[in-house]
């Protein structure tokens, strides 16, 4: 194993093991803090004490669906700026974000969404549909992808205000899904998310070496050998799987598409198989770690995880503009 090899694997054997340094801390903190004792007699005891309830029965779901989540649009984040090039995509530029909101809408409306497989074949479905008309009008050019993405999701999000306003009293539930948070979820069935994140996840091992291609313009690309239309829509593909599944579940989370593969990218030193598995292992820390910040910012309450990860985001956006300068857009 070469030196290069080495330090590879021992930066990611650190990230894994910071993820399981704050998914222990996400067992013990919240509203009532929990003892570590307490906390592994609830993860292999049998009693049924009410502090080891709230372990399995509520912090472990929600600590697994913020790693998932977390990874899931980390690496969506990863894989929209390398198919476009462009350092500040990430998965709300393409509209996909967009689409799985303004379905969930009309799904509201509609009185279709109201079962958690329901409500993530409505948020799969629009960010789908969202891709492939993004993908319909700029496929030949990353900007013009880029630049319809931006359009779309601007109607979208007006179109999604519009029903919000015709039919206030039908959209409690879109209030509530709508906030991005991580509080309350672990009370849905989380099997059928979950697994298409990690189906979508392990897809992207496949696509990684090929899409690096893509990274030298497409016309190396092809005299290189690489299917590049192929690629695109297997990106386009995993993108809206992740990106659905998640935003389904946890709302509208944003930033961590953008933060993520930025902090990663240095470690991986040029290697997009190893930026793949840097970003969804960090995209899991992000995640649980804001999690983690939001039970403890206000005393008598819990702030989303949402508003956490744009505090975060605001100054890491700046920070890539001043960094990368016009090249960015």
């Amino acid at each position: 194993m070469t030196t290069d090899l080495r330090r590879r694997f021992a930066v990611l054997a650190v990230a894994v093991a910071a993820l399981a340094v704050l998914a222990g801390a996400s067992l013990c903190v919240g509203a009532r803090s929990v003892p570590p004792g307490t906390v592994w007699a609830a993860l292999t005891g049998h009693t049924a004490t009410d502090l080891e309830a709230i372990v399995r029965d509520v912090r472990v779901p929600r600590t697994v669906l913020a790693c998932c989540a977390g990874a899931a649009l980390a690496t969506a984040g990863t894989l929209i700026q390398t198919l476009t090039r462009n350092p500040l995509a990430e998965p709300g530029v393409l509209g996909v974000t967009a689409g799985a909101a303004f379905a969930i809408t009309l799904g509201t409306v509609a009185g279709l969404s109201g079962s958690q497989a329901a409500r993530m074949a409505l948020a799969v479905a629009g960010s789908a549909l969202a891709a492939a008309a993004v993908y319909a009008v700029g496929r030949s050019f990353p900007l013009r992808l880029l630049l319809a993405g931006v359009a779309l999701t601007a109607v979208l999000a007006g179109l999604t205000l519009g029903l919000r306003l015709v039919y206030p009293d039908a959209l409690d539930e879109y209030r509530y899904w709508s906030v991005g948070s991580l509080a309350g979820r672990e009370r849905t069935p989380l099997a059928l998310p979950l697994a298409a994140i990690l189906l979508a996840l392990a897809g992207t091992a496949l696509v990684t070496r090929p899409l690096g291609g893509l990274m030298l313009g497409d016309g190396v690309a092809h005299a290189l050998g690489a299917r590049v239309r192929r690629t695109r829509v297997a990106v386009l593909v995993l993108v809206t799987l992740l990106t659905g599944a998640a935003t389904a579940v946890v709302g509208p989370v944003m930033f961590v598409g953008l933060i993520v593969p930025h902090l990663a990218r240095r470690l991986a030193a040029g290697s997009l198989p190893w930026l793949a598995a840097y970003t969804a292992v960090l995209g899991s820390v992000l995640l649980v770690a804001a999690d983690i910040g939001a039970r403890l910012l206000l005393p008598t309450g819990e702030v989303p995880v949402a508003i956490v990860t744009a505090f975060l985001g605001g100054p890491a956006l700046i920070w890539v503009v001043r960094r990368h300068g016009a090249v960015a857009l």
